[in-house]
């Protein structure tokens, strides 16, 4: 019979996730060679290896993708465990891990900062990453929940709109468009564009909505963060399209003007999403309900500008 700690499972997943010591170490705030010293003793349990190296790169054995899916399933059935003696509690316990994509950071912290004040005691743990990494944490459990756009039909998750997501397209206040009272989207085709990397909701959007219309546009730059982004537009190096949750700040302060373009703003919704097998516990639930009646008018952005663009 095997004696394996939950521990040695932790440090395994985390290895296993980042296929990397170092990034593990990190993660779990342990040294190296004490990560080095859990998976040995993994392995000399198993008596097989969970890992192999090949040049700098370590990759998991067949074995070790073995241990992989069940230390999932072992962590699940964990969590579900903490999830069902947290509803005994209510919610004057718990914990909940959320994971959103990069341009629902510029509105979540204003709205867990109002759940948290309603309920003291919760503790939540928020992770910001692409929308890739964001539905691999909810495929790996990693995350109860998730905010994002809507996610692809068949990827196994459930999701609820909660609040409009209106893209907009911006530029330098200096540019000659911002005088042009309507910009036809063929016009576009002339500018360059400002982008995020491949990944992005943001990115696929903007690729969709010129797509439908048979237009092309040049990618002038591909950039990793909304703010990169808008520095760019600001110095003039070319347009963007963004969330107008992420340019509020800008825009309110004219730093950066938003383009009446032909077909635009594009109303996108925000997302609320969990895997559809997940049992969500009494604060997953609580939070969930709380985006679902309390999100629209916390955290929409200011009437001023809805009005300019309407």
């Amino acid at each position: 019979m095997f004696h394996i700690t939950l521990r040695q499972l932790q440090v395994f997943e985390a290895v296993a996730r980042n296929l990397s010591h170092s990034r593990a170490a990190k993660e779990l705030y342990l040294s190296q060679p004490a990560i080095s010293m859990q998976i040995k003793q993994l392995e000399q349990v198993v008596g097989l290896p969970l890992f192999e190296q090949i040049g700098k790169q370590i990759h998991l054995t067949e074995a070790g993708g073995e241990m992989l899916h069940y230390s999932r399933a072992i962590s699940q059935q964990l969590q579900e465990m903490e999830a069902v003696f947290s509803e005994m509690k209510g919610l004057e316990h718990g914990h909940l891990n959320i994971s959103v994509v990069n341009t629902a950071n510029y509105f979540m912290p204003q709205l867990l900062a109002k759940f948290c004040q309603q309920n003291p005691k919760i503790k939540i743990s928020l992770h910001v990453a692409n929308r890739d990494a964001v539905l691999n944490h909810l495929a790996e459990n990693i995350a109860d929940l998730a905010i994002m756009g809507q996610p692809q039909k068949g990827a196994d998750m459930l999701a609820q709109s909660f609040m409009k997501n209106p893209l907009v397209v911006i530029a330098a206040p200096s540019h000659p468009l911002c005088k042009v009272k309507r910009v036809k989207l063929k016009r576009l085709e002339q500018e360059s564009f400002l982008v995020r990397e491949q990944g992005s909701g943001t990115r696929s959007a903007m690729e969709r909505v010129f797509s439908e219309h048979g237009i092309q546009f040049r990618a002038g730059m591909e950039m990793g963060t909304n703010e990169a982004i808008k520095q760019a537009v600001q110095a003039g190096m070319g347009l963007g399209i963004l969330s107008l949750h992420s340019a509020e700040l800008e825009l309110e302060t004219g730093r950066l003007a938003v383009l009446n373009v032909e077909y635009f703003p594009v109303v996108r919704y925000w997302y609320i999403v969990h895997r559809q097998n997940k049992r969500l516990s009494t604060v997953a639930q609580a939070f969930k309900m709380f985006l679902l009646t309390e999100a629209e008018q916390l955290a929409a952005p200011s009437t001023s500008l809805t009005t300019t663009l309407s």
